[in-house]
């Protein structure tokens, strides 16, 4: 029985995918739920698995765009597997084909040397060639059968000096569906919000003295769980968004949008590109909540295996791109939100603390926001909101008790 297998939905919204890579060839024997190929869509790319044994006929190449529930290719079920001696078996004579072949190659060095000879320099064009270390083989003569001329040599030499040599190609590769819709989404962030961005400095000291007090007793309590900053940041987020829930609405043509929950997207880095996962409803999750989330999520992106409801959504967006040593920016709003956080690397500066300079380890912090909807006292008052409550996390963030909080 041939079984026709078809494109499934991966989203409401989303109309085609693209082949991105097949896993099996034209003609292979495949297990029912192997993954045979894996599919672009604008959100996320997802594995394609078998829906039945068989042998396998491909009816579309990689890079084709293909409408959800077309047929992408054929399993005949009745399909016997092969046994694991017979293509071996039958590749020996294939092998053996070339050796017809043999005289033509050995015609082909007198024809490169010949080749060579026709473009025989000048004396003037050996000289400039010489100093600029050119071989003569490597340029096309355009003098009397072929011989190199003076001006020959000099056409061959880069412009202002570059040095000759090396590896000077390039390659061409068509971008994936999901960076596509990337770029796209980047550049209409760009031309269709008034996006501004503020900045600031965080003294991390607070932070750093409560996870080197309680990151190993927190890892221990929750199962090899690690007390990383991101918690840290998403805790005093959520809390600076109840403070001024301006910044957690988005424009919806002439109307506002405001969310009374954070659900909040935080960027990550796949193998496919930028992934912005959605932890929901932050403001109720505890410390190791978030963590733990947080860590769920990266794995599934880092694995490929983040889906369209994974990164659905989204009223406020985190990125660190501290972890890449990055020390200030102005990261681009993730429409339709109206703003985003940057988080940036941290390096021990001198700061006045009491009158006295003091060496603290120090993070820039940068709020981009659309200004359409989002003024400057609401943005400049969030991101003090955000300062504060990382300056002062017991107080602010863990209600007077890091343990508790942490639930140690």
């Amino acid at each position: 029985m041939i079984l026709e297998m078809k494109v499934p939905s991966p989203g409401e919204s989303i109309k085609e995918v693209e082949i991105a890579t097949w896993l099996v060839k034209d003609g292979d024997y495949v297990e029912k739920d192997q993954a045979i190929a894996e599919v672009d869509s604008d959100k996320a790319t997802l594995e394609l698995p078998a829906e039945a044994s068989g042998i396998i006929t491909l009816k579309a190449e990689e890079g084709d765009a293909v409408a959800v529930g077309a047929v992408v290719c054929l399993i005949d079920t009745d399909g016997a597997k092969p046994s694991g001696s017979a293509p071996v078996a039958e590749a020996k004579p294939v092998a053996e084909a070339p050796k017809a072949e043999a005289p033509k190659v050995e015609a082909k060095p007198a024809a490169a040397s010949s080749t060579y000879a026709t473009n025989t320099p000048s004396p003037a064009a050996k000289k400039i060639l010489d100093e600029k270390n050119i071989q003569p083989s490597d340029i096309v003569g355009t003098g009397k059968d072929g011989r190199i001329t003076k001006e020959d040599a000099v056409s061959a030499i880069p412009s202002m000096g570059t040095p000759t040599g090396g590896n000077r190609g390039s390659s061409r590769t068509k971008l994936s569906m999901l960076r596509r819709k990337v770029a796209e989404r980047l550049v209409a962030a760009k031309n269709e919000t008034a996006m501004l961005t503020t900045f600031n400095e965080v003294n991390m000291t607070p932070i750093n003295t409560v996870r080197n007090e309680y990151k190993d007793a927190f890892k221990a309590k929750h199962g090899g769980l690690g007390l990383g900053y991101m918690s840290f940041f998403t805790k005093a987020v959520t809390r600076a968004l109840q403070l001024y829930p301006d910044v957690n609405s988005m424009i919806d043509g002439t109307d506002k949008i405001a969310y009374d929950f954070c659900d909040i997207s935080v960027a990550v880095s796949g193998p496919k590109g930028l992934m912005v996962p959605v932890v929901r409803s932050a403001e109720n999750l505890t410390f190791r909540g978030v963590e733990a989330e947080i860590k769920r999520l990266a794995i599934r992106a880092r694995d490929g295996q983040i889906t369209v409801d994974d990164m659905t959504g989204g009223t406020f967006t985190i990125s660190n791109g501290g972890v890449f040593g990055s020390m200030l920016s102005t990261p681009i709003i993730n429409p339709p939100q109206s703003g985003i956080l940057g988080m940036h690397n941290i390096i021990e500066r001198p700061i006045a603390v009491n009158g006295q300079v003091e060496i603290h380890p120090m993070m820039y912090v940068a709020l981009s926001y659309d200004h359409r909807i989002i003024d400057g006292r609401e943005s400049v008052g969030f991101l003090v909101a955000v300062k504060e409550a990382l300056e002062n996390p017991v107080e602010l963030l863990m209600g007077g008790d890091a343990k508790k909080a942490l639930e140690l």
